[in-house]
């Protein structure tokens, strides 16, 4: 699985795609303060009113590497329908595909750009947060929340929930990729942190029926 920008359900304009792309490397390459918009123009091969045209600043363009992204490779309604009676295998769908997104060389390349420079330019942790794990606790939240109304679970706080599962996720073997130490996190390690993470959750948040 790799930090797609084309998600299967349609085709970018060339050109777009073609920023996107460009964007990407250039972040995930050389950071974001060191990256202009007419350099990405200049990678793209657009000219710098096609690249405005697009995307009015950079922040709007880093914002929508990161909201595609994840659309494309964490699209929460895909592995968490709204009805489903196995949580357990949901889950382990949901956070599987979560935690081996988030190990990609790129997707952790851009975690590292954030943390490096949203100090700087605060309007890059924003962007991040809110096209990242804002949308997903969000999307994660809404089928917490169905799922207590059906009986399934029970949970309270639904953004809270959803940022305590995302979290049981980045540790262990994502602290360690992020961190470039080895060695890389082998499948085995990423289906054991998985199903601790889907174990624990269940536990806090089972249904009263479920632990009768």
């Amino acid at each position: 699985m790799s930090l797609s920008l084309q998600r299967p359900s349609e085709v970018e304009p060339p050109k777009r795609q073609a920023i996107l792309d460009a964007a990407t490397e250039l972040f995930t390459a050389h950071g974001y303060g060191a990256v202009s918009m007419d350099a990405i123009a200049r990678a793209a091969n657009v000219s710098k009113a096609t690249l405005y045209a697009h995307f009015r600043s950079k922040d709007e363009l880093f914002a929508t590497i990161i909201r595609e992204a994840c659309q494309s490779n964490l699209a929460a309604r895909e592995f968490l329908p709204q009805e489903d009676g196995d949580v357990r295998a949901a889950l382990t769908r949901l956070a599987g595909r979560m935690l081996r997104f988030l190990l990609e060389d790129r997707s952790l390349a851009i975690h590292r750009v954030v943390i490096a420079e949203s100090v700087r330019f605060p309007e890059l942790g924003r962007a991040f947060f809110e096209s990242g794990p804002l949308m997903f606790s969000a999307a994660f939240g809404a089928w917490l929340t169905e799922q207590t109304e059906a009986g399934r679970l029970s949970v309270a706080d639904p953004a809270q929930a959803a940022d305590q599962f995302a979290g049981m996720l980045k540790c262990g073997c994502y602290t360690r990729a992020a961190l470039g130490v080895s060695p890389a996190p082998s499948e085995a390690e990423i289906d054991h942190t998985v199903s601790g993470a889907v174990e624990t959750f269940l536990k806090a948040y089972a249904a009263t029926a479920s632990q009768d």
